[in-house]
């Protein structure tokens, strides 16, 4: 149980409401592109098992300048691992996606597996398998204690709980629930702006036009990302895959008003690079991401107490690695050996991190 719990589901107060989410094999580290080619297989099966599609294949567009390093290294890994991918020059842009402008030599990288995750959908089938398999789904309650030992014991709101084991899962409330078992992690939550933007023409950037999702990787300080018209007709999702330091406690309250040097950064961008898009937001959403500072993962039991497990900081990138994810935390709760080498999640990289915490 993790302290998200405390909201009635579904909520929006974290990182995995809203309706779409980019899915991908691509990426410049190894290790998660392994561990996408197993998450693509357990989506497959989830909506087998759920009856209804939860992510379509638009394919992946990545750009960036020829020289650029990262986009170097992911074409090496998709062309190491055999994954279906194409490059595209600057030509090749322009004939392919014509209501796109890139004028500085931008190159392109697709990698024909990626799509989007229906993320609402998906969390849906999870709940309802959790409880087809006896499991069961407390929300509303806000976790107020956990007592380590044998057994834990996890107080809330409502009630009490006993268990052999604990795996806290609590995104940008990780680091007030775990302070108390003296851990303290490099955890910064950031309020993200989502920003949709009207097609000037319905549709001209929708997957019924085959048009992909797209992460452009040079043209500003951090990524931007967008994916194809479909979740509000006419609009499409273009954002910047970054925010602002918020207290998670507050991120309802306008005293956390927009970042204009974020949305205004996302204006340039569709002006210049999107002339079939109206450069002002229609809608502006928000979501929060709880980062670490390498943006990899937390996937480790708890240095002290081996019963408890912690999954955290998922730098605005775990959704679709959710399902292994919750395959590694599980194998950590049942001393099980992970299936995969968990050195780049571990408490410990952390300097000044660890037992002296504790």
């Amino acid at each position: 149980m993790g302290g998200k719990g405390w909201f009635f589901l579904p909520h929006s107060r974290g990182s995995s409401h809203g309706q779409s989410r980019i899915i991908r094999k691509v990426y410049s580290q190894d290790f998660y592109t392994q561990m996408m080619d197993e998450c693509y297989q357990m989506w497959a099966q989830l909506e087998r098992e759920a009856g209804t599609p939860l992510h379509r294949k638009t394919g992946l567009l990545l750009l960036g300048k020829k020289e650029n390093p990262e986009l170097k290294t992911m074409q090496a890994i998709l062309s190491r691992r055999g994954i279906e991918h194409r490059n595209l020059s600057s030509e090749d842009l322009k004939q392919r996606f014509p209501n796109l402008r890139f004028a500085r030599g931008e190159v392109g990288l697709l990698d024909k597996t990626g799509g989007v995750l229906y993320a609402d959908k998906a969390l849906r089938a999870i709940q309802d398998a959790i409880l087809r398999l006896g499991g069961t789904v407390h929300d509303g309650e806000k976790v107020t204690e956990i007592r380590p030992g044998l057994p834990v014991i996890v107080k809330t709101t409502s009630r009490s709980y006993q268990a052999k084991s604990l795996v806290i899962t609590a995104g940008p409330w990780s680091s007030k629930l775990l302070q108390p078992l003296g851990i303290e992690l490099p955890l910064q939550t950031l309020l993200i702006n989502v920003c949709y933007w009207t097609e000037k023409v319905p549709g001209s950037y929708s997957v019924s036009q085959a048009f992909p999702c797209f992460i452009c990787m040079d043209l500003a300080p951090h990524h931007i990302y967008g994916l194809p018209g479909g979740e509000y007709p006419g609009l499409m999702k273009i954002c910047l895959h970054h925010g602002n330091n918020v207290d998670p406690e507050e991120r309802d309250y306008p005293t956390t008003f927009p970042s204009v040097e974020d949305v205004q950064i996302l204006r340039h961008f569709v002006k210049d690079h999107f002339p079939d898009l109206t450069p002002e937001p229609a809608i502006m959403e928000r979501c929060m991401y709880t980062n670490t500072p390498d943006k990899h993962f937390v996937l480790d039991r708890h240095p002290k107490y081996d019963n408890i497990i912690i999954g955290a900081g998922f730098s605005g990138h775990g959704f679709k690695l959710a399902p292994v994810v919750g395959k590694i935390l599980c194998e950590l709760s049942m001393k099980l050996t992970p299936s995969y080498d968990l050195a780049p999640f571990r408490i410990s990289r952390f300097s000044g991190l660890g037992k002296a915490h504790l």
